[in-house]
């Protein structure tokens, strides 16, 4: 899939913030993108979603939107394909139904993951050592944003394959084309 440069400079432009930022796995970045100013425009999540469904194994059966940032995406992808979603916890509820994953049963079914931002992978690494024990089919993950160096895949260690609308790369072609 080729990158759509206008979709890359409307989400650098909205979620591109400078600074020193401490990511999840620790890394201490000079960027970050900041996915909820582009979830929280419907018009830019829609374009996001939409480049998303030519990414999507054929036989997903469900679609996992890991907490936080990938359920607007998840849930604007499940309405756009009509695959049911199921919404994956950081960690398992401790009360209630005590549930790592919300909604549809995973287990036998093969569970696309769908994501924000992906640097290191490690909230997409633990959802699918959980889902995976759960029983699900768990081999794709489709982000919004892969930050990771290119030619590199941070989920190799658990035989995720990755895919995604930007890179960091394609971040960085437009701004400085900008």
């Amino acid at each position: 899939m080729t990158t759509d440069a206008s979709l890359a400079a409307d989400i650098d432009a909205a979620c591109r913030l400078t600074g020193e930022f401490t990511l999840r796995s620790g890394q201490v970045a000079d960027t970050y993108f900041d996915k909820y100013l582009f979830e929280a425009q419907p018009a830019l999540l829609d374009r996001v979603a939409t480049r998303m469904l030519d990414l999507l194994p054929e036989d997903t059966e469900l679609l996992g939107g890991l907490e936080l940032g990938g359920i607007p995406i998840a849930t604007m992808v499940s309405s756009k394909t009509g695959l049911p979603a199921l919404f994956v916890r950081k960690k398992a509820k401790e009360y209630g139904t005590c549930k790592l994953a919300e909604g549809p049963d995973a287990a036998g079914r093969r569970v696309t993951l769908i994501e924000d931002v992906i640097t290191t992978g490690g909230a997409v690494r633990d959802a699918t050592r959980e889902l995976r024990a759960a029983g699900a089919t768990v081999e794709v993950v489709v982000c919004a944003i892969d930050r990771s160096p290119a030619g590199e895949n941070p989920l190799a260690d658990v035989g995720l394959e990755v895919r995604s609308v930007l890179t960091r790369a394609d971040l960085d072609a437009v701004r400085a084309a900008g």
